[in-house]
């Protein structure tokens, strides 16, 4: 006698077969990201849960409790474009670098060494408690790295009255290796922000800034492309 439900329960036992198979995928990956086999386990995953649903609702009218959608493997891998060379490698290599190294400088003029260092011993009081008595800032550049930390790190947190911007440049390049702030020591200034042999320059975008002569514009010094 034919089981009514046989593909029903066939359907059932996929999911469970293909969850067990994300799951092992998933303690293998060990977070990395952009897995292959996660991903190829996560899409079959995915579209068994779909076949069984729209089974499940055929049959009897009811759904899970999974909204999903199915997923076109190789569609999904050409809009996301999953790792280089495709899944496990099998397709063509990409010939565009996948790590790029964008580096900036900025300098600035210090008007009033006295105003900046008292910007910053504020900044440094407002990061400690209020019955802590925070260490004097000494000296320009502690000033600077203060205003730094005490922001988003970006040079964004450098925005103040109390620094003028100077020129600035930023590079882009491409890379075959991502920087590892570990290699380098402390005190080594030219190491991390020094290219690689390999590395190959894409493009470079210089900021002049200049000083409004008119009287009744801006205070603020301008950015001037």
């Amino acid at each position: 006698m034919t089981d009514q439900y046989a593909e029903l329960d066939a359907g059932l036992e996929r999911v469970i077969e293909l969850a067990r198979a994300h799951l092992g995928a998933v303690k293998a990956a060990q977070g990395r990201i952009e897995d292959d086999d996660l991903w190829q386990a996560y899409v079959a995953l995915n579209n068994a849960i779909h076949a069984y649903d729209e089974q499940l609702l055929a049959e009897f009218g009811e759904v899970t409790p999974w909204t999903v959608e199915p997923i076109d493997p190789d569609e999904a891998d050409r809009l996301f474009g999953l790792s280089v060379g495709g899944l496990n490698g099998a397709g063509p290599a990409d010939e565009h670098s996948r790590i790029v190294a964008v580096r900036q400088r900025r300098d600035y003029r210090v008007p009033s060494v006295s105003a900046l260092l008292l910007a910053a011993q504020e900044a440094r009081r407002r990061s400690v408690p209020e019955d802590a008595d925070p260490t004097a800032v000494e000296s320009v550049a502690e000033a600077v790295l203060e205003l730094l930390q005490a922001g988003d790190g970006t040079l964004g947190a450098l925005d103040v009255e109390q620094l003028e911007p100077l020129d600035g440049l930023v590079t882009v390049s491409e890379t075959a290796e991502p920087l590892d702030t570990d290699d380098y020591d402390d005190e080594d200034i030219a190491g991390p922000f020094a290219p690689a042999a390999d590395e190959v320059l894409v493009g470079r975008v210089g900021d002049h800034f200049f000083f409004p002569s008119d009287a009744g514009e801006q205070d603020r010094p301008g950015l001037n492309n």
